[in-house]
């Protein structure tokens, strides 16, 4: 592993910050186990994805530089979600295209800007975690972090070094879950149909826990598990990878 000590600003998500704090702790925990000075910018918000897939381009742009204005003096962005990664790395640049005041900023801030496990194996080198999990879990590719940034091998790489994890794949990890922000909004059947056909493969793997590293594609599957009655407990891969499973319940369960 890297012996220097970056400054990573860590951008924590809507979601994580509405949802699931605990991710944000997580990746705080995993990102100082890899010898990073981790921070926390204050004035952070949406990262304006939502409104860029509706078409509110004004609205994208005013969260977008502030985003920029926060994170593009620090060493590194590191986000633990794939969606808002590849929203800062890959759209921002096309976002500001037009724009001379941001557009090089964009471009600096997205070559920085990093989806959480990625940057512990890629950038760090990370191989192997402290922490210890027992138990049997199968892993779910979300569709940002799997086509745009890249993120497959590497959260599988973790958990198989992980003391006391068995990690066994499901049929078509790799196809949506149906949530796709406002997709399962505008499509609510069709998303429906996809998420229900996911927890059939989910259940199918007899694994007692599920991960991913996006918070909506885990929200979504929780929920329809729950529904269906299948009793597999829901976690941010991160939770997992930093050993801090039982400072929150499952997702979709009630402490």
């Amino acid at each position: 592993m890297l012996q220097t000590r970056p400054r990573v600003a860590l951008f924590v998500t809507c979601l994580v910050d509405l949802y699931r704090p605990n991710v944000g702790f997580s990746a705080i925990a995993l990102l100082e186990e890899a010898g990073c000075q981790v921070e926390v910018p204050a004035t952070q918000t949406c990262c304006g994805q939502p409104a860029y897939n509706t078409g509110d381009r004004a609205t994208a742009k005013e969260l977008a530089r502030a985003v920029v204005d926060a994170f593009l003096p620090y060493d590194y962005c590191v986000v633990p979600s794939g969606s808002c990664g590849g929203m800062i790395s890959h759209h921002y640049p096309a976002l500001f295209a037009d724009d001379p005041q941001y557009r090089g900023k964009a471009e600096a801030l997205g070559a920085k800007t990093h989806e959480l496990v990625s940057f512990l194996t890629d950038v760090r080198g990370m191989t192997r975690v402290a922490a210890r999990h027992e138990g049997v879990v199968t892993y779910h590719d979300s569709c940002s972090g799997l086509r745009e940034l890249g993120v497959k091998a590497q959260p599988r790489g973790l958990l198989a070094g992980m003391a006391g994890t068995t990690v066994t794949e499901m049929a078509d990890a790799e196809i949506c879950c149906g949530f796709g922000g406002t997709f399962c909004v505008k499509y609510p059947d069709i998303s429906t149909r996809m998420v229900a056909d996911k927890v059939r493969a989910i259940a199918a793997t007899g694994a007692d826990t599920l991960l991913a590293g996006d918070l909506g594609c885990l929200l979504n599957m929780a929920g329809r598990l729950k529904r269906e009655g299948v009793p597999v407990k829901v976690r941010h891969v991160a939770e997992v990878l930093a050993g801090r499973t039982g400072d929150a319940p499952a997702i979709g369960e009630v402490s």
